[in-house]
């Protein structure tokens, strides 16, 4: 693949995966996409196979940068104190309300089960990994994989809830919630 053609299809990956993270993998438009990276719905197919090979690839970029993220976290602190930490910033009214560097989870679960396999393996992927990062002991785990599903469903309700009190309140319950 030559330079420019490996550029030009990631701004397309980048454009898919800003829309992925607000509205899910299943809605965004080949054409919406396309202009969100500057270039025309004619050039599409010389980047990828389909819509869903573009969001597959664009969903495991977004999940991939998410665990780069938490791996720059200190391993020597506890499980614990990792997952305090994470749900710390992962809770917040600033991610909730950030536009630009959303976790694609809480828009993408509900349409997972329905959508090619490879969002399943890459979902099961990023779950072993994150939950792996978040606790310093195999023992963790499961307490790990707990809070994360506690901190995405959190999220979910918070963001669907839009910037307001109980929505502030949902983000602060679910962050006292970490064990």
């Amino acid at each position: 693949m030559t330079e420019r053609k490996s550029e030009t299809r990631q701004r397309i990956i980048a454009a898919a995966g800003r829309v992925l993270a607000e509205r899910g993998p299943s809605d965004p438009a080949v054409a919406e996409v396309m202009a969100a990276a500057g270039l025309t719905v004619g050039g599409f197919y010389a980047h990828f196979a389909s819509k869903d090979a573009l969001m597959l690839e664009a969903f495991r970029q977004l999940l991939e940068l998410r665990r780069e993220r938490l791996a720059e976290c200190d391993q020597r602190l506890s499980g614990r104190e990792r997952r305090v930490l994470l749900a710390a910033f992962y809770l917040s009214r600033r991610h909730r309300d950030d536009a630009e560097d959303r976790c694609p989870l809480p828009s993408s679960l509900a349409e997972i089960s329905r959508l090619s396999a490879g969002f399943r393996q890459s979902l099961a992927e990023h779950t072993e990994l994150m939950a792996a990062h978040m606790s310093a002991t195999p023992e963790e785990a499961d307490v790990a994989l707990a809070d994360l599903a506690l901190m995405i469903g959190g999220l979910a309700l918070a963001r669907a809830l839009g910037p307001g009190e109980l929505s502030d309140r949902v983000l602060r319950a679910a962050k006292a919630a970490v064990v």
